[in-house]
């Protein structure tokens, strides 16, 4: 076994932007990794309206996705689940990321309320002490989205808002959404080339 191959949970919700967690799968299967994918049926939804998905036929929708050669490192996860791989502490992942998170997901996430796979699987990141990124998108926020924010952080998640930084000079729509899963990447510690970094010259 490839011992640079790492284990990852990429998790969709019903939030906009449901193209950053599709991104950040491609990535860590082009990079070798394996992901155990989930989409909550808002997700579905999004994928839909955002992507222009049939998602009447989810299997034919994720091969039009996720290129076939890589596909024998994604498993795609019923949110009703249980038995999941993911729903256990005793199986070790290196991290998750919830990309986008909905408010509602966040909520669930922050105060321990697991209602389904995706919502366990988070918790179990922080019980564990591994690493959960939360990437919400949303605006404006209120305050009770910035206190699950912060409890959510306070009790180990990394929250990486989906906001896009301009100092590399964005050209196209790609680049704003490279920026932002790169930058999940980056908290997960895979290597990538999605944008510029500051002061690199390049």
């Amino acid at each position: 076994m490839n011992e640079n191959k790492k284990v990852f949970t990429v998790a969709i919700t019903g939030a906009s932007g449901a193209v950053y967690g599709v991104r950040l799968a491609q990535m860590l299967l082009q990079n070798h990794h394996f992901v155990h994918f989930l989409v909550s049926e808002a997700g579905w939804q999004v994928f839909r309206e955002e992507l222009l998905l049939d998602t009447s036929d989810r299997e034919a929708c994720l091969e039009e996705l996720f290129s076939k050669s890589y596909q024998e490192n994604l498993k795609i996860h019923d949110l009703r689940d249980f038995k999941a791989p993911v729903a256990s502490g005793s199986y070790r992942t290196d991290g998750m990321a919830v990309i986008p998170c909905s408010m509602g997901t966040l909520s669930k996430i922050a105060n321990g309320n697991s209602g389904n796979l995706l919502e366990r699987a988070a918790d179990v990141i922080l019980k564990e002490k591994q690493k959960l990124i939360l990437v919400p998108r949303e605006t404006p926020l209120n305050g009770i989205h910035l206190e699950n924010m912060l409890k959510a952080e306070k009790n180990g998640a990394h929250i990486i808002p989906a906001m896009p930084g301009f100092y590399h000079l964005p050209e196209t729509k790609d680049d704003l959404i490279n920026f932002v899963v790169g930058k999940v990447l980056d908290a997960l510690n895979v290597h990538h080339s999605l944008f510029t970094r500051w002061g690199s010259g390049k």
